[in-house]
């Protein structure tokens, strides 16, 4: 297939782009990442048109916003970047486009009669993302980070031209439903992990139950994005909780955004911030831990959950945190309410008297099928082109509108 893949940045979209030319794909990668950059990231076999200079200012502008109080020019930068795509889709024989939302309208406006195009939305459905943040402000009493009205709009409209919308978990395929978008434009293709670092070894998972059973305190690991959208509020109330029994032992990996900055200052001191972390060193993080702790109020598809549960580590998680579509309910895993802290502080407390319950889904999860590869992807895409492609299989020809 001659593919089409559009970006604004990163995601998981050079993974799947890799993923595509693997198996043989022609594939075009359209970002605003410089190709260097691309090419760092160990992409080979892609071809790479980038618009570069919109990465940099974009870059240039978002730390204007943060430390000076500069205004995002959120309209600028992605009607510049959706016309740019626009002008190098026009006219190309695709088999298959895959867009991100946010900056594709143009396309859609445009080409949606051309193509066989797949508007990917990397979360929940931006509206009920908007409520839930807005929720967790008035929760927390602080303003906090959350999609602007005005890139809700633009979502909105995307979503209403779009005839196919890609959701990478079931949770957020929920949210669209919830939403009032028809079922049948609405389409479950998850995320993966790469292979490469992130493995099951048996040494780390008997490591891991040993630790378990001999009644040291246990190892409790957070990865991502500190931020309250992540759940931050609770997994401080989690650790405050729990900070003075000596019985845990919290480890943060991630970068801090700057309201959890100011929100953390004091307040964890019982909790290692061990800030970001490059991919290669994650998997030591991973062996470190016996329980991943995830109190997320909204994702799509975590590749840090995705990340633990690859390396055999027992999760607990919130249900808006995708974790339904990777875990065994009590055996690999505890699919904890959203913003319920004292749950999770009782979810733990009853695993540190009841070792042998962890130690079993630790052996349970390293077992687990829920490990889910890019190939797995890739093949799922397959399918989903296979079926639907032949809708618009007439129109797949340059210079066609």
């Amino acid at each position: 297939m001659r593919i089409a893949i559009i970006v604004h940045g990163r995601f998981h979209a050079f993974d799947l782009a890799q993923a595509f030319s693997d198996k043989g794909h022609k594939v075009t990668l359209m970002t605003n990442y410089p190709v260097w950059a691309v090419r760092r990231c160990g992409l080979s076999g892609v071809q790479v048109e980038s618009l570069w200079i919109h990465g940099v200012l974009v870059r240039v502008n978002l730390w204007l916003n943060r430390y000076l109080g500069f205004p995002y020019a959120e309209p600028v930068w992605n009607r510049w970047f959706g016309r740019w795509a626009l002008s190098r889709l026009k006219g190309r024989p695709w088999d298959f486009v895959h867009c991100w939302s946010g900056v594709s309208e143009e396309i859609l406006s445009s080409l949606k009669h051309s193509y066989l195009i797949l508007l990917v939305r990397g979360s929940v459905h931006i509206r009920r993302q908007l409520s839930i943040l807005e929720e967790e402000e008035k929760r927390v009493g602080q303003i906090i980070s959350k999609p602007s009205r005005w890139i809700v709009d633009r979502e909105e409209r995307e979503y209403a031209l779009a005839d196919h919308i890609r959701v990478i978990s079931s949770v957020a395929r929920r949210t669209f439903l919830e939403c009032g978008v028809s079922s049948e434009k609405v389409h479950l293709i998850p995320s993966a992990i790469p292979a490469a670092g992130f493995q099951l070894l048996p040494d780390v998972v008997e490591e891991r139950r040993r630790r378990i059973l001999s009644g040291q305190p246990l190892h409790v690991l957070f990865v991502g994005t500190l931020s309250f959208r992540k759940g931050l509020w609770d997994l401080v109330q989690i650790i405050e909780a729990l900070s003075g029994s000596g019985r845990f032992q919290f480890r943060l990996v991630g970068p801090l955004t700057a309201e959890a900055a100011r929100f953390l200052r004091g307040k964890i001191p019982a909790a290692e911030l061990a800030g970001k972390k490059p991919q290669q060193e994650l998997p030591q993080m991973y062996a470190w831990a016996d329980i991943f702790l995830f109190p997320s109020l909204e994702e799509g598809y975590p590749r840090v959950l995705a990340q633990a549960v690859t390396c055999g580590v027992p999760v607990l998680a919130t249900p808006n945190s995708g974790a339904a579509d990777l875990l065994e309910e009590g055996k690999t895993g505890w699919i904890l309410p959203a913003r319920d802290p004292k749950t999770f502080v009782d979810r733990l407390i009853q695993l540190d008297r009841y070792r042998q319950e962890l130690a079993d889904a630790a052996l349970a999860i390293a077992a687990s099928p829920c490990k889910r590869s890019w190939a797995d992807a890739v093949t799922d895409f397959e399918n989903w082109v296979t079926r639907y492609g032949k809708e618009t299989a007439n129109l797949h020809q340059p210079g066609s509108s």
